[in-house]
């Protein structure tokens, strides 16, 4: 069996593919995360309540009414989503112009809220779900066995983030969701419904934890706590990558994943902190993170 400094060539291959896939998920919950700060200057610390609702949602909509992963994949994303807008027309409107920690309260009181219904419904204890046929099985790569399914999830995960960036970033719709946030009476001016702008900006960040949420159901358990085991390394991999920048939030989710998956090789345990070293060199060097605008 072949070795890379001294460790199995197939064990350091899987440990990495789990931090690609766990990098994948980093980088879409962080993503959505960066484009509500960026648009709507909103801490969104329910996040993970939306991640772990949108795994749920799935998880129904297949053991109550029969609805299969694919449909899942659309209509799970948008009841979070529906969810949100409800959310941030009854109370997130009114802290727009607030300080940051009275959107971070807010948020937050929302996640437990979301939390203990699930929990008081369903328990702590995870729920299967079960593979599509389609993905079952790996792919033989030589060195290492591929699982097919996530594969899918790295292949999903990029594209939808992808997409996301040049939306935002090279089309006309994402410079009037700039315009918006950054003068929004300006662009009112120029005609855009900035109210409504917000409100599906908001829906859909928290679409895109809903569509994580879909995506982690058959490789994690379905549980309660998933979206509070996931939401403090998010916060870190945003932090890292620059408050409110969408190619920071991905590029560093994906870094991120394969460095813990490194550490869980060569030094295990530090793969629960590694990421947390990380942000603390990081915001001693350069406070607005590695792709954020310094003020």
């Amino acid at each position: 069996m072949t070795e890379i400094f001294g460790v199995p060539t197939q064990a350091l291959m899987g440990q990495l593919m789990i931090g690609l896939v766990n990098g994948s998920f980093y980088a879409m919950l962080s993503l959505g995360l960066a484009v509500i700060f960026g648009m709507l200057n909103v801490v969104n610390f329910a996040h993970g309540a939306f991640y772990m609702m949108g795994a749920f949602f799935s998880w129904m909509l297949l053991n109550y009414f029969g609805v299969n992963y694919w449909w899942s994949l659309l209509l799970a994303p948008v009841g979070v989503a529906l969810v949100g807008i409800v959310i941030e027309k009854t109370m997130l409107r009114w802290l727009y112009q607030l300080d940051h920690l009275y959107g971070l309260l807010l948020t937050f009181g929302i996640a437990l809220i979301i939390e203990g219904i699930f929990r008081d419904q369903y328990g702590v204890s995870g729920q299967p779900y079960d593979l599509p046929e389609i993905f079952k099985g790996a792919f033989d790569l030589g060195f290492m066995m591929l699982p097919k399914y996530r594969a899918w999830v790295v292949v999903a995960c990029l594209s939808v983030c992808l997409a996301t960036w040049f939306v935002i970033e090279r089309t006309r719709l994402g410079s009037y969701l700039r315009a918006g946030t950054e003068n929004p009476k300006l662009a009112q001016a120029f005609g855009i419904n900035v109210p409504l702008m917000v409100t599906l900006t908001y829906a859909f960040g928290v679409g895109l934890a809903g569509l994580a949420g879909v995506l982690a159901a058959p490789v994690y358990q379905v549980s309660p706590l998933m979206g509070s085991n996931i939401i403090i390394v998010v916060f870190a991999v945003v932090v890292i990558g620059g408050m409110g920048s969408i190619l920071g939030a991905i590029l560093t989710g994906l870094a991120l994943g394969l460095i813990e998956g490194l550490t869980k090789v060569f030094y295990p345990e530090a793969s629960a902190t590694v990421v947390f070293v990380i942000m603390a060199i990081v915001l001693l060097i350069r406070p607005a993170g590695l792709f954020g605008r310094e003020k």
